[in-house]
């Protein structure tokens, strides 16, 4: 009877201690897969355009992410090998320890091929526009059949062939097709966006920059790099349509006390095509 007893324990303390490590190996094992992945844990990405890459990398590092510098621009007004752009964008949410790629402006200006962007559309043409280092300038709109079709790219008011070398940081112009059942969009929410940012949400609403006005807080072209805009017209509205090319206009100032956003979310704005 003791032996029985003595061998049921033997039994029973085994099982239990089997349990027991199971247990611990999937705490464990929880644990380190959260901390490996980063479960559950996003954080907001800073705006990091007009930096120096020593301050963008000080910045990353208070909010746990890393930084990728994966190309150069040359912006003749900016400061040398400031942060031109950054992706993901300011405001997005991110797991930590993402890496952030950034663009810096170059210190002497480089030439780039210029894509052939007829027959894109308005989405892809602007990324390969950015991806070579330029920026998209005007958006003129024509009757055609295809929406944000890319009909026509210029330079400078002149058509400009796929091949020819320009210089980065250049504007491409772009002519759009524009069908009468599909011709509307949205302003979208730029109050508290940097001045490229805004630029860019508004070309990725179909619109263009009207006129820009900055404040006296804004001396230099560094400043206005550093402004943020305070007031938009159009404002943001999700009720009343605007037709694709009108202009937005914009005014911006470094003074973050004239800046009330208000409670709408802007990544609403996806009306790019």
């Amino acid at each position: 009877m003791k032996i029985r007893n003595f061998l049921l324990n033997r039994i029973t303390l085994n099982v239990l201690a089997g349990i027991l490590l199971a247990v611990a190996l999937f705490a464990g094992t929880k644990f380190m897969l959260g901390r490996i992945t980063h479960h559950n844990q996003e954080i907001t990405v800073p705006d990091m355009t007009n930096m120096s890459v020593a301050e963008a990398e000080k910045t990353a590092s208070e909010y746990g992410i890393k930084l990728d510098v994966i190309d150069s621009v040359y912006v003749k007004r900016m400061g040398k090998g400031l942060i031109y752009r950054q992706n993901p964008k300011a405001g997005s949410k991110v797991k930590e320890g993402r890496r952030i790629l950034i663009t810096i402006n170059a210190v002497n200006a480089k030439k780039v091929m210029m894509p052939n962007l007829v027959g894109y559309s308005l989405r892809q043409a602007k990324a390969e526009i950015l991806s070579k280092g330029l920026q998209v300038g005007h958006l003129e709109y024509v009757t055609d059949i295809a929406t944000n079709n890319v009909l026509r790219q210029l330079m400078d008011g002149r058509e400009i062939s796929p091949g020819t070398m320009v210089e980065s940081g250049g504007k491409i112009d772009l002519t759009l097709g524009l069908n009468n059942d599909d011709c509307v969009t949205y302003a979208p929410m730029v109050i508290g966006m940097k001045y490229m940012n805004a630029i860019e949400a508004i070309h990725d609403n179909s619109l263009n920059i009207d006129n820009v006005i900055f404040d006296d807080t804004v001396r230099t072209y560094a400043d206005s790099l550093d402004a943020v805009v305070f007031v938009q017209s159009p404002a943001y509205d999700r009720e009343t349509p605007l037709l694709m090319g009108m202009g937005i206009s914009l005014q911006l100032t470094r003074d973050k006390s004239k800046v009330h956003v208000p409670e709408e979310d802007p990544t609403e704005n996806t009306m790019l095509q």
